[in-house]
């Protein structure tokens, strides 16, 4: 069977979750260090599911580098269709999470009259951008993963 590059167990897919940790730590860092976060619901759904992402890539990122170290890739099917669901799962709440921010944000900065200081737009801007790039990693890592998943 050949050996597709970032899929679970190689380290293609280590690198993914680890960017996908980092980026998801950097959402939450920079959404909750603005303290008025939690006036707006798309805010506290990003920190919610930014909280679901970082302990499920960090996790993921911990078996793929065990199994670099081992040399034994993880080629299991009912392990890998949990993976694949799980990814699938919070890359679409992560898109979501993401696209409301983003969204609620140029509302903010938009709308008539002033509802977001500067200082806290723009770190709820990072915070969303860095949303957008820990979906991309997880959806690159998901789509791996489910090509792996028929050879088995």
């Amino acid at each position: 069977m050949d050996e597709v590059p970032g899929s679970v167990g190689t380290s293609a897919s280590f690198a993914l979750r680890l960017g996908q940790t980092i980026f998801s730590s950097a959402s939450l860092l920079f959404m909750s260090l603005g303290v008025e976060f939690y006036s707006y619901t798309a805010f506290c759904f990003l920190v919610t599911i930014m909280g679901l992402v970082i302990p499920w890539s960090f996790t993921l990122a911990m078996v793929d580098g065990y199994s670099v170290l081992v040399k034994c890739p993880l080629r299991q099917s009912g392990i890998l269709l949990l993976i694949v669901v799980g990814d699938w799962v919070l890359s679409i709440l992560t898109l979501a999470a993401a696209c409301s921010t983003a969204s609620v944000v140029d509302l903010l900065l938009h709308a008539e009259g002033s509802f977001c200081r500067q200082k806290f737009c723009t770190r709820y801007q990072i915070s969303a951008a860095m949303a957008f790039l820990s979906w991309f990693l997880s959806m690159a890592s998901s789509v791996f993963n489910l090509w792996l998943l028929p050879s088995l």
